[in-house]
């Protein structure tokens, strides 16, 4: 592991350029939009029960329970073994997927998929180590953007190969299988990192506090003018940090200093959570999460239900290329929108829910592929639009390691709220429900996430106009 952390290691554009590599290689993956055609088709011949009830739910058990140990590890471990885990985690995905049959099979491929979305935190938080806090931004908004090109990329080869040149599904996934394994090579050329942000950090005279915007760690990049309040410069807003005692780290102890670590995790995070403008948008953030992995989970299945793939000409590669475009560029183009996030913002979660649950809906009603393809495209780029805004107003008053801890609790939550919903609707311990009944089930839980926000800012609005009365009443009352 440690054989490269030569002097390459010290520039901070060859850990960006290997790191950028790794993701765009482990996202080139042409088969992902074309897994259900593939599973229900002659070479693994699966049910949609199968694959519904008993297949798929394996993936958010699996990363419910690995996320937590993973998060911890990963930190302690100082990311580059859980980068390398994550590569050998999808040659073996794909080994299986390829070579395996049946029930079994496939579930301890969905177990081993669980590792590689577990582990994924590591790609994001890797650069915060062995970069100066000045590239911050610029690096991390790089890894991102390389994901998003080479998941698009990979769906409209995908879609071509099998639309132009009839490739099949399995030399598709034959072309994932190659792709990850050069993403698995990049993965051991990373530099080892000296340091990381709890277990092995710097004393804090070393430490140099990024700015807000910088502590987005694996979130789109936004304009910094989004959801700021003009009439203070960032500069003068108090910070949920600014009271946290750096020296923790100038002295611990290494007997103890792992208990030190989960208690001051303890302290920050009760501090962060008391506040309620954070608190309401992780709420969110939380909670459409768990839906929005629920429907990506399920969606394939839906498309195969409405058009089956052994009887008609399936665009899944150019469906998912179109709403991952548009989601980036939805995401980009909010950054320009200037909006009184504090006073609007729990209104605008509340109307894109109201949104997002009439794409749901929709893709439960109609009959026509073409119709609940556009249910998704309106759903995906409005889930992507707000989760840029979540990212930003979470992040704006928080240092990079409470973002670390706000993001690592608000998905763990997210991810408990997803296992809980397919046990009820998906799982055969549960209701046990045909996927075209579970998006029925997915729009009515963004309906009831629209209600909740929908109160919340009604009061909001009418907190903030009663406060405007009060001081002009006021001044009416002055000779």
């Amino acid at each position: 592991m440690d054989c490269f952390q030569t002097s390459p290691s010290h520039s901070w554009l060859y850990p960006t350029v290997i790191l950028c590599l790794f993701g765009f290689f482990s996202m080139m993956r042409p088969s992902e939009p074309f897994l259900i055609p593939y599973l229900s088709g002659p070479d693994k011949n699966l049910t949609s029960t199968e694959m519904t009830n008993e297949i798929f739910p394996v993936w958010t058990y699996s990363y419910l329970v690995l996320l937590f140990p993973v998060f911890v590890l990963t930190d302690y471990v100082r990311y580059k073994p859980v980068i390398v885990t994550q590569g050998i985690s999808f040659v073996v995905t794909w080994l299986l997927l390829l070579f395996s049959q049946g029930v079994k099979a496939m579930q301890a491929v969905e177990f081993f998929y669980g590792m590689v979305t577990a582990t994924e935190v590591a790609y994001y938080a890797y650069i915060y180590s062995v970069v100066s806090p000045e590239h911050y931004q610029k690096v991390s908004g790089y890894c991102r953007s390389i994901t998003l090109v080479a998941y698009t990329a990979a769906s409209v080869l995908g879609q071509l190969l099998v639309s132009l040149a009839k490739v099949s599904y399995f030399y598709l996934n034959v072309i994932s299988l190659a792709s990850v394994s050069v993403a698995f090579l990049f993965s051991l050329f990373l530099p080892m990192p000296k340091k990381s942000m709890f277990f092995h950090a710097k004393p804090s005279k070393d430490i140099q506090k990024p700015s807000s915007a910088n502590a987005v760690l694996e979130e789109r990049q936004v304009d910094e003018t989004l959801g700021c309040n003009e009439e203070k410069h960032p500069s003068e807003i108090p910070t949920l940090s600014e009271n946290l005692d750096d020296s923790r780290w100038s002295s611990p102890k290494p007997k103890n200093v792992a208990l030190r670590v989960f208690v001051q995790w303890f302290q920050d995070l009760k501090e962060c959570y008391s506040s309620k403008r954070l608190f309401y948008w992780s709420l969110w953030w939380a909670l459409s999460t768990a839906g929005f992995n629920q429907v990506l989970n399920y969606v394939q299945i839906l498309w195969d239900y409405k058009a089956p793939s052994q009887n008609s000409f399936i665009y899944n590669g150019a469906v998912e290329a179109i709403a991952t475009f548009g989601g980036a560029v939805a995401a980009f183009a909010v950054g320009y929108v200037k909006v009184n996030w504090e006073l609007l913002g729990e209104m605008a979660l509340a109307i894109f829910s109201v949104v997002n649950a009439g794409a749901l809906f929709l893709m439960h009603y109609t009959t026509d592929i073409w119709a609940c393809y556009s249910g998704y495209l309106i759903f995906k780029t409005g889930y992507m639009l707000l989760i840029t805004v979540a990212v930003f107003q979470i992040a704006i008053n928080l240092s990079m390691e409470r973002y670390a801890l706000v993001f690592g609790i608000n998905t763990f939550v997210a991810l408990v709220i997803q296992t809980i919903i397919t046990v009820i609707v998906v799982d055969q311990r549960g209701l046990n429900l045909p996927v075209s009944i579970q998006f029925l089930v997915y729009g009515s839980y963004f309906t009831v996430i629209a209600g909740i926000f929908l109160m919340r800012s009604t009061y909001i609005i009418y907190s903030a106009k009663c406060q405007n009365k009060v001081p002009s009443s006021a001044i009416n009352q002055n000779p």
